[in-house]
């Protein structure tokens, strides 16, 4: 099979993912972006991807990570080799699934950060409020950490997807799973301000159904709320190392903190698998284990054998 072959087969592949398991454009990009170097490392070797063996995927694994790829990546190439191959094999495009058995690339399991109350307390406080683009942004970062709300989900908001009488907001993850998620009072007021004060300003009396704008009055993509995020971050006085995504950590680790149970957090943050959420009680249990050996009498002592 040519390449031009292999190509229609990874088409045909990207175009179920959007239509048959709507998967959003932004993980259909990552996946055409893997099985194009693949492909593309299959025709230097002069064979074709469906004719690929379980040896040809162990060799091109292994040349990703002695290039110096990180193990995250390598595993995550690996996951949409997995993905396509099973594809192939459910399509009757291919008869055999040579990804199937092989054994997955072993990551260290990485925590996210302990975020300090008092820290997101000093980010929430950094956007100037009495500017249209500030109250915008402290608006976000405010909905960010009530809702744990990843940057692609604040950024598809719309309008009509707020519902500030009944303090909650509908969000859509991954796959465009829909959940509702509460705000507390301080969001809803901060949203509101926005809502009057601000989002009129930003659309210069352009018709957008986007909750949060743009200074030309469109849609505040992910990579512009990301970048507004980051700024603010790193114009903390702290070196935090902090990521936009690690308000959502915040999110989850402080209600965790505060006695919320797993199931629950599960839920508010869209998570399919309990396993996904189980990593953020490894934070709390090792910030609790840091405030036990701070405040217990012995906590500092060195232990003497008897």
């Amino acid at each position: 099979m040519s390449a031009t072959d292999d190509a229609a087969l990874v088409d045909a592949f990207l175009a179920h993912l959007s239509t048959v398991r709507n998967v959003s454009p932004a993980t259909v990009r990552a996946y055409a972006t893997d099985l194009a170097q693949f492909v593309a490392w299959c025709e230097r070797r002069g064979i074709s991807a469906s004719d690929a063996t379980r040896r040809d995927l162990r060799a091109y694994l292994a040349e990703l990570a002695a290039a110096r790829y990180a193990k995250t990546t390598v595993a995550r190439k690996q996951s949409s080799l997995r993905s396509f191959y099973a594809y192939l094999v459910d399509a009757d495009l291919t008869a055999r699934d040579p990804a199937a058995a092989m054994p997955s690339v072993k990551i260290p399991e990485r925590l996210p950060p302990a975020v300090p109350a008092d820290l997101v307390a000093r980010l929430l406080e950094l956007p100037d409020v009495t500017t249209p683009r500030g109250l915008r942004d402290r608006a976000i970062l405010e909905l960010a950490y009530a809702t744990g709300a990843r940057v692609a989900e604040i950024s598809g908001l719309d309008v009509g997807d707020v519902d500030l009488a009944s303090g909650q907001v509908r969000l859509f993850g991954k796959g465009s799973k829909e959940r509702i998620v509460p705000l507390h009072r301080l969001a809803v007021q901060i949203l509101r301000a926005y809502l009057r004060d601000s989002r009129p300003k930003l659309l210069r009396g352009r018709q957008e159904d986007a909750l949060f704008v743009g200074r030309r009055g469109h849609r505040y993509s992910t990579n512009s709320i990301r970048r507004m995020l980051a700024g603010y971050l790193e114009s903390l006085a702290v070196e935090t190392g902090l990521t936009p995504h690690d308000i959502r950590h915040a999110f989850a680790t402080h209600l965790l903190e505060s006695g919320a149970d797993l199931r629950t957090v599960q839920e508010l943050l869209g998570h399919v698998a309990l396993s996904t959420t189980q990593i953020y009680t490894h934070v709390s249990i090792r910030r609790l284990r840091e405030v036990h050996e701070r405040a217990h009498p012995r906590g500092t002592q060195e232990g003497r054998p008897g």
